[in-house]
């Protein structure tokens, strides 16, 4: 087998010598190339939008299922009275609690969890952590779906794939697709329904190109870049 260092040279020289952005498939099987094979590295895709960041409305942002999952299983916490909890934990919330798990997290200042939910009632409680929740970009918000009168289902959504995206402030969006280890019609169908998702929430009054850039690659592989 090719010592992955020369495997991965090997890739970067296919990418200089690439004339224009290549087809979704042709990315994937570039960036699988280069791919470690000691661990499952992430497929991520990179984005670059001609969003004028100066303005709050050109803020792209929303939630999108991704048909195969990203491959990783996501510690979710669930803010919500307690006649919720048990249908909670069955949906695969692993953090579950109502105003005890707030003064938890006061006192403890540790967010064990990748993502939170919470019911509307329970946000006035979620404001004494609102400090803590929102540097770490864990705060519920309604406009991700996470605050919501139906947790149980949001839940059950964020376990088989349901992903949340908003730009960054060099107008950004960084994603990760699948893992090296799905086969190349699994993230054939991830990439295209994120980057669906991503032209639908295209803020109105966009002038010149939307998406200037799409780059395909995996967590520690060369980028390509892809049309899309």
């Amino acid at each position: 087998m090719e010592p992955h260092g020369k495997r991965t040279a090997s890739v970067r020289t296919k990418i200089k010598e690439l004339q224009a952005p290549v087809s979704i498939e042709e990315g994937i099987a570039l960036v699988k190339e280069a791919a470690s094979k000691k661990f499952d590295e992430a497929v991520e895709v990179h984005m670059n939008l001609g969003i004028d960041r100066s303005k709050s409305e050109h803020i792209v942002r929303g939630t999108v299922v991704l048909p195969h999952g990203t491959g990783t299983t996501l510690k979710i916490a669930c803010f919500a009275p307690e006649s919720e909890h048990e249908a909670a934990k069955a949906a695969g919330a692993t953090i579950v609690g109502g105003e005890e798990l707030v003064e938890q997290i006061l006192k403890s200042e540790k967010t064990d969890f990748d993502i939170a939910v919470a019911t509307p009632d329970m946000m006035r409680h979620l404001g004494k952590i609102g400090k803590i929740l929102g540097m770490r970009g864990l705060m519920p918000n309604p406009k991700n779906e996470t605050v919501t009168k139906t947790p149980v289902k949001t839940i059950e959504e964020l376990s088989k794939g349901k992903i949340t995206f908003r730009n960054d402030d060099g107008g950004n969006l960084h994603q990760a697709v699948g893992k090296a280890s799905f086969t190349d019609e699994q993230l054939k169908e991830n990439v295209e329904a994120y980057v669906a998702a991503i032209k639908k929430a295209k803020p109105d009054g966009i002038k010149g190109t939307y998406l200037r850039s799409v780059t395909l690659s995996s967590t520690m592989g060369p980028g390509v870049p892809i049309t899309a």
